[in-house]
């Protein structure tokens, strides 16, 4: 019984480090049609014909501090018309400077237009998307990265809010802006295969 327990908790546990690197690096993330994942760098592809023109290379931007990514959803937040004192930081300030986050309870009917709204700031500020491997839905989280950060807009009831957050009603829902501090090429990504299923 313990021998099975343990293989289901490593099974969880596989699977939530799988959808998390997903979300935060979802271009070191593969996921065959088979069902197998593979984490790490992608396979190299060959070059482009040479009538084609090259995309161009993403900008790399200095190192951002925790102090200048708060200035970031700061800005982000007012962007969509929205005081940053109506919500709260998910992260206290000074307790952790490689992640930092904020939160408010937003009506429903208007959080799909002040998440565009933030995300077209990001954007405006450098901020580069992530493809997001779920799709374009309407509701769905959106990642960005910039600096060694990667910031996730998120417009989820079930988003993880600070205890003194209020809940939302069946009328409202979490709008949340978290932010990571990863330096991904400081850690070397081997290549794994995982079959689910």
């Amino acid at each position: 019984m313990n021998a099975l327990l343990k293989r289901v908790w490593i099974g969880l546990a596989a699977t939530l480090i799988v959808s998390l690197a997903a979300v935060v690096a979802p271009d070191h993330v593969q996921i065959n049609d088979d069902g197998r994942i593979h984490l790490g760098a992608p396979a190299p592809t060959p070059p482009p014909a040479p009538s084609t023109a090259a995309p161009a290379p993403e900008s790399t931007s200095p190192p951002l501090t925790r102090d200048a990514v708060d200035e970031v959803i700061r800005t982000a937040v007012g962007a969509a018309g929205i005081d940053p004192a109506q919500g709260s930081p998910t992260i206290a300030a000074g307790a952790d400077s490689r992640r930092t986050g904020w939160t408010a309870v937003r009506e429903k009917s208007a959080a799909q237009s002040e998440t565009n709204a933030i995300c077209a700031d990001l954007e405006r500020q450098g901020w580069t998307l992530n493809p997001n491997p779920k799709g374009d839905r309407p509701d769905a989280s959106r990642s960005y990265k910039r600096g060694g950060w990667y910031l996730v807009v998120s417009t989820r009831g079930n988003s993880p809010a600070p205890s003194t957050a209020p809940a939302p009603t069946d009328a409202q829902t979490h709008l949340t802006l978290t932010g990571i501090q990863l330096n991904l090429s400081d850690i070397p990504l081997p290549e794994i295969t995982v079959r689910i299923g």
